[in-house]
């Protein structure tokens, strides 16, 4: 594994000396208390933070391993659930072979979300976590990366400008995901496309399966080599979206000028107010693994498309965005929720954000009868 040393998630042996990193750095410990006191400065500032290093050397004291950092993750887990969630289901567990690994490919709404809840009911479920890619746009602060790998991530690496870099970095990426399919019996979960789908499309980029087949032997027949990969489609559905004002802001700005230049660190903000925003009800559906004799990267894409779409969980959300047409068999109080839901959301936007909001929560629905046509 040395060879994927830059890349690969933190190994047991790495663990301590990774908390302790954490625990001293200033900026971690200070990000940590501002998400609860944004405020904070001065002595107060000084006094909560020597206070917060001496609860996390406690509470970190007996984590030795990643298993024991998962762990300890899974309570905080667990509370967010709780108390950001109306419901957590699942269904297409029990159809997999989980004693051989999987490659979960899934659509991708929320930054850290998206695999935090794959991993989560895979846990509940007897089964060992998935190892989760992300970019290493995401990794602008060392802790950032720190605590990613830390809970099995390992890098994208996406920050190159030069081609024969990209080439030799996605062809690392390739071999070090086939690597750990075919050695380690790890489980993996990435997104079907670079960034969220902030518009409610969920389609996956054939450019994503290119990568992945970079590092098929020139003898194997491309149809096999993707069975081998054991790509699972995943369809993760929110009944509500804690950033979608954000992404509708973000997206009538490209439609407006062209482009959106993002804050700093604004990718950080979005992983906070995704965990401690009200989600409502979420589903997490695992397909069949796609078995079918593809010939090339868009006829795996495609059939990706085709069962994460399919198999997304409409809610009431998406019906009344889309305003008509709405199944008789929704209760009228969920309805109501949603349209108490949209007022709130909607009283102190722009009518283009507006318009863009409700766009991005009735597409899921468009995407569906497309599929049928």
């Amino acid at each position: 594994m040395s060879q994927f040393d830059s890349i690969r998630p933190y190994q047991d042996s790495e663990v301590k000396s990774t908390l302790q990193r954490l625990i001293n750095d200033p900026e971690f410990i200070t990000t940590l208390i501002k998400f609860r006191y944004p405020k904070a400065s001065g002595a107060f500032l000084s006094l909560t933070s020597f206070a917060l290093r001496q609860v996390l050397k406690f509470k970190v004291r007996n984590v030795k391993s990643v298993y024991d950092f998962q762990i300890m993750v899974e309570r905080y887990m667990a509370h967010m659930i709780k108390t950001t969630t109306s419901q957590l289901s699942s269904s297409g567990l029990d159809s997999l072979d989980l004693s051989k690994p999987h490659l979960f490919i899934s659509n991708h709404r929320d930054i850290a979300l998206d695999p935090a809840f794959v991993n989560y009911l895979l846990h509940i479920n007897g089964q060992d976590t998935v190892q989760i890619a992300i970019g290493d746009n995401l990794l602008s602060k060392p802790w950032v990366s720190d605590l990613m790998r830390l809970n099995r991530s390992f890098i994208v690496k996406r920050s190159a400008s030069a081609k024969r870099e990209k080439l030799a970095n996605l062809k690392e990426l390739s071999a070090y995901i086939q690597h750990t399919l075919a050695s380690t019996g790890d489980h993996i979960w990435i997104a079907q496309r670079e960034g969220r789908a902030k518009d409610g499309l969920d389609l996956t980029n054939s450019a994503l399966i290119s990568m992945l087949a970079l590092n098929k032997p020139k003898q194997q027949e491309f149809a096999d080599y993707i069975k081998e990969l054991n790509i699972v489609p995943v369809s993760i559905s929110y009944e509500f979206d804690p950033c979608d004002v954000a992404k509708a802001n973000e997206l009538v700005s490209q439609n407006q000028h062209g482009e959106y230049q993002k804050a700093e660190h604004e990718d950080i903000y979005s992983i906070s107010r995704g965990i401690v925003g009200q989600k409502g009800r979420v589903h997490v559906h695992f397909a069949e693994p796609l078995a079918g004799e593809y010939e090339n990267a868009k006829d795996v894409a495609e059939a990706l498309d085709k069962a994460i779409i399919g198999n997304y969980q409409l809610m009431p959300t998406n019906w009344i965005a889309l305003g008509d047409a709405i199944p008789e068999e929704i209760p009228a109080n969920e309805l109501a929720e949603a349209k108490r839901y949209f007022e709130a959301k909607t009283r102190d936007i722009s009518a283009e954000v507006r318009s863009q909001l409700f766009e991005m929560y009735a597409n899921p629905i468009r995407a569906r009868q497309q599929l049928s046509e």
